[in-house]
């Protein structure tokens, strides 16, 4: 998500370095930069020539303090308007409501609305404390009902049973919510019918459901690979039903992140969540200054810890820690640690989380490479019995062979991991035997300092 426009604008803004003031000259050359990035992210033009505008005022207009690098000064400058134009404040539901409160979901067929739902369903239970309950309401597209009613399986949440064929969606959905309050079910998420492109059929649809339930929220669901058009959309729909929030799908891919950039400039309307990935669990609440600090290199830790949170289990890694600093640690706790690791997600989806380590896998080979190191890690660990996982120095010649089959890998692999595993224990055995003063010490001379 944004790697390019990450790249292109920490370049820019690092070549204000070394330079004592901001000038008129360096701020101009700077802000073409950051003009061209934001354009090949495909960020709406006007909304880039407003905020290189509000840039070059604000440069200009501000004295550097003392003790501060003009490019740092420049750097929170650009950080406050990326704030300002993904939306502000954090995003929220409108949800603090009588039950059961009701969540209309929008948009077009092919972008995700159906599985978006089932994901927004999770969040709501998992990380909210709600109880959901879905409503297939797209009676026309084949399958659409048992789709949502599959998800509605996975998740263990529940499904009104919509028929498949020929009901009116309205009463339908009308029906669906006086069940939920029956049943003591607090939020109903209504999976509405999509098209190809806007006619009027679906916005009648979408009033007659508007009129009749009420919704206290409605989320359009956008696909972010669309880039600007997915903008133009969001504004048609905001136009007739006034949205109260989007929800961009596939912001894991090639997407270079312009909608997200524009969408609030350009319709009013807040992104309020992204889908990061195709498990139930890979949507994420859209935290406009989060993801500002993640764009210029700065890392997201607070989304990092609380996917540890969510993901790690708490006594596992309480354990692993414990044999790490009795030097009682082995190769099953090493796989176990990778287990939990997993987890949180993809190595490439937490690398840009930890600030400056970004910059370190600019290319995606570099990070499908470290992917692939991970995998034929575990794949070895797996190839080796319980017991050479508790005891490696029982691990010979012959047993390293026996592994590398069983893993597909060859003796030399095995060696080095074997041999980087006995180098990490006897670091971590180090670790144990430092005092504060030591570590802060060791942390000053940098990694030479041992």
């Amino acid at each position: 998500m944004f790697d390019s426009l990450s790249d292109r604008l920490t370049g820019a803004i690092r070549s204000l370095t070394g330079k004592t003031r901001l000038s008129e000259k360096n701020i101009d050359e700077v802000l073409g930069q950051v003009r061209t990035s934001l354009l090949e992210a495909d960020v709406n033009f006007h909304v880039v020539r407003d905020l290189v505008k509000r840039l070059r005022e604000k440069s200009l207009g501000t004295e550097v303090p003392a003790g501060i690098q003009p490019s740092e000064m420049f750097l929170k400058l650009v950080f406050d308007e990326l704030v300002g134009l993904l939306g502000g404040g954090d995003p929220e539901l409108n949800i603090r409501v009588a039950p059961p409160a009701i969540i209309l979901m929008v948009g077009l067929q092919g972008s995700g609305k159906t599985t978006s739902t089932g994901k927004l369903a999770r969040h709501l239970r998992d990380d909210l404390g709600r109880k959901p309950y879905l409503v297939p309401a797209d009676v026309y597209r084949p399958a659409a009902v048992e789709q949502l009613k599959t998800l509605g399986r996975q998740l263990g949440v529940p499904v009104h049973d919509t028929p498949a064929t020929g009901a009116d969606p309205v009463a339908e959905a009308q029906k669906a919510v006086e069940e939920a309050q029956r049943q003591g079910y607090d939020t109903v998420l209504v999976d509405t019918a999509g098209r190809l492109q806007i006619d009027d059929e679906l916005m009648q649809e979408l009033d007659r459901l508007q009129e009749v339930l009420k919704p206290h929220e409605i989320l359009f669901v956008a696909d972010a690979m669309t880039g600007q058009e997915a903008v133009n959309v969001v504004k048609e729909f905001h136009d007739r039903l006034d949205l109260d929030g989007v929800i961009l799908t596939k912001m894991d891919g090639d997407a270079r992140g312009g909608a997200a950039l524009s969408i609030k400039s350009v319709t009013g309307t807040p992104v309020k969540f992204v889908g990061v990935g195709e498990k139930l669990d890979a949507l994420q609440p859209f935290h406009p200054n989060r993801i500002a600090q993640r764009i210029l290199g700065m890392g997201d830790l607070q989304t990092l810890a609380e996917k540890a949170q969510r993901a790690i289990d708490q006594q596992a890694a309480q354990r692993i820690e414990k044999k790490l600093f009795t030097n009682e640690f082995n190769l099953d706790d090493f796989r176990e640690a990778m287990v939990q690791m997993n987890r949180m997600g993809s190595f490439s989806s937490l690398v840009g989380m930890i600030p400056g380590l970004g910059g370190m896998f600019k290319q995606a080979k570099q990070l499908q490479g470290a992917e692939a190191e991970l995998k034929k890690t575990m794949a070895i660990i797996n190839s080796m019995t319980i017991q050479e996982r508790n005891d490696h120095t029982i691990i010979n010649g012959n047993r390293r062979k026996r592994i590398a089959a069983g893993s597909g890998t060859n003796v030399n692999e095995v060696n080095k991991l074997l041999k980087n595993f006995v180098q990490m224990k006897k670091m971590m055995k180090q670790f144990s035997k430092m005092g504060p003063a030591d570590m802060m010490r060791m942390m000053r001379q940098g990694p030479g300092g041992m």
